[in-house]
């Protein structure tokens, strides 16, 4: 059992807490007694201190890991479910915890942070269903008595690696599946943002889950390395920048090991003149602005196609200059980090550089303390401006006039990434066209953030910067991805022999030849009695 929620550290004199590792059950200090500060994006104060975990912390954490294992996947389907079942009403009960936590170490809203627990609780409700889901299959193959079956079995230990844009929703894409299908695992939360996680570790442990089912480290880089290069970790999971998706899924395969790393995207939206003006620029504004734009799915590019679309466009930025920043609901928070807003305020002054016209300017949001910057509208002259084509990740939205459906689809396949894609239009077959046309893994008419959901699965296209490795996560694809399915083709004789009957093997009420001589008794009488 823990003892307790967390230690406490000091900062300038301000007590605040400190963030270990939990393994086996247990709170833990890193080895290396090393911890970074995390702030609160919004205002820079310091609000915790992470543990900087290595390959000793790592090492603890995946033996617990492997030492629970037998155990864990010993337990039924059905019991393992039970275990999320009662988290899930945990989740419930503590959620606006969860969201004040998210608040403060992310810099969402707060109507955000509860929907990031929501959509996350979601999936630990999917998973209760997996008893049902998870069936195998069996079939009689031949009259000769031949019958096939598949049955699904736990990897062993898993790794997830998750990012800092959504603490609770994303872990949840990977924790509950992993979990019921009998694994168990390690996580490696952002280190941005690990107060949410480490509420939920002592979660799952009051929902019953045994110690050493799941575990976490702390850390950094080389926590990160650590984990996918140990020899008891059979699969690893990661959501991030492309770059480093790539890096996780080419140190997998050099291993042999199983892996979905998701990347980055540049998601397009295409808006054709028959489109529902106000409708659409409603959802346009909050896909670009909503969290700050830091997520995977936010809009990135806007298509205007045809000429008359200047009511669309001045509606976009109308409502994106309303919005104002905050915490509080309908408000728009700050990106993540220092880092993260220097990077956006150089891809601003590049579209500049490239003769896009600034319609909406989010760079006056900034203030003495936090990351502040403002919904950003851009219109570009040209389609392959660096903001276009390069994923910016905060709340700017480039816009390019297209004179053809033909021009719209050629700019949204030529992008590098491969995540996602929406059409607005008030005509079926219009947006059947471009939904047959467009080179995205997620697409959506008439909607901004094309998000699929349980028992639907999450994931862009192989071969494009927006994944790497094998399947997809969640639903139905983290179900496959989590088990390994084995079949078996199994022949039972027809005829069972008198001798099997004398050994206490069956029914034993046929007829037997006198002495030692044994005769075939044909047993499909019995079967009602088997």
């Amino acid at each position: 059992m823990a003892t307790e929620a967390m230690a406490s550290g000091s900062t300038n004199g301000t007590s605040v807490p400190k963030v270990d590792n939990f393994i086996h059950g247990v709170f833990l200090a890193p080895s290396t007694q090393q911890y970074l500060e995390v702030t609160n994006p919004a205002n820079d104060h310091t609000i915790g201190l992470v543990g900087v975990s290595e390959i000793d912390d790592v090492q603890a954490a995946v033996q617990a890991a492997q030492d629970a294992f037998p155990e864990w996947s010993g337990w039924t389907t059905k019991a393992r479910a039970a275990v999320m079942l009662k988290f899930h009403a945990l989740v419930q009960e503590h959620a606006e915890e969860l969201a004040r936590l998210i608040v403060a170490e992310n810099g969402k809203n707060l109507t955000e942070a509860l929907a990031d627990v929501a959509k996350g609780n979601e999936t630990v409700e999917y998973s209760c269903s997996l008893p049902q889901l998870a069936q195998g299959k069996t079939l009689s193959v031949s009259s000769g008595g031949v019958s096939c079956q598949d049955r699904r079995v736990p990897l062993g230990v898993v790794a997830s690696i998750v990012p800092f844009n959504f603490p609770f929703m994303v872990p949840m894409w990977t924790i509950p599946i992993a979990l019921v299908m009998g694994n168990t695992m390690v996580l490696k939360p952002s280190e941005k943002v690990p107060l949410t996680m480490h509420r939920v570790a002592s979660l799952l442990q009051q929902a019953g889950l045994p110690d050493g089912v799941f575990n976490m480290v702390q850390g950094t880089q080389a926590a990160v390395q650590a984990l996918i290069a140990h020899e008891h970790v059979k699969a690893v999971t990661f959501v991030g920048s492309s770059h480093v998706a790539q890096l996780v899924a080419t140190s997998c395969r050099g291993l042999h090991k199983r892996c979905t790393a998701l990347g980055g995207a540049k998601n397009h939206l295409v808006a054709l003149p028959d489109c529902d003006v106000e409708s659409a620029a409603r959802d346009i504004c909050v896909s670009f602005a909503g969290c700050a734009g830091q997520r995977c799915m936010a809009a990135s590019v806007l298509l205007l196609v045809g000429t008359a679309q200047e009511t669309l466009l001045n509606m976009v930025v109308q409502n994106a200059a309303s919005l104002a920043p905050g915490s509080e609901p309908g408000q728009v928070g700050p990106v993540i980090d220092v880092v993260s807003y220097d990077k956006i305020l150089r891809y601003i002054a590049q579209a500049e550089q490239d003769g896009a016209k600034v319609l909406l300017d989010g760079r006056g949001w900034k203030r003495k303390e936090g990351c502040w910057i403002g919904p950003t509208v851009l219109l570009h002259s040209s389609p392959t401006d660096t903001t276009m084509t390069e994923e910016v990740f905060g709340p700017v939205l480039s816009v390019y006039v297209c004179s053809s459906w033909e021009e719209a689809i050629a700019i949204e396949k030529a992008n590098e990434f491969g995540n996602a894609a929406s059409i607005y239009t008030t005509n079926g077959a219009n947006a059947e066209w471009f939904l047959s046309r467009f080179q995205a893994g997620m697409l959506g008419t008439n909607i901004g953030i094309p998000v699929p959901r349980e028992p639907f699965s999450f994931g862009g296209l192989y071969g494009t910067k927006s994944k790497y490795g094998d399947m997809d996560i969640t639903g139905d694809g983290g179900m496959e991805f989590f088990s390994n399915r084995i079949k078996i083709t199994s022949k039972w004789p027809l005829k069972r022999t008198a001798d099997t009957m004398l050994n206490g093997v069956g029914p034993s009420n046929g007829t037997v030849a006198s002495g030692t001589a044994k005769k075939t008794v044909d047993q499909a009488n019995f079967a009602g009695s088997m």
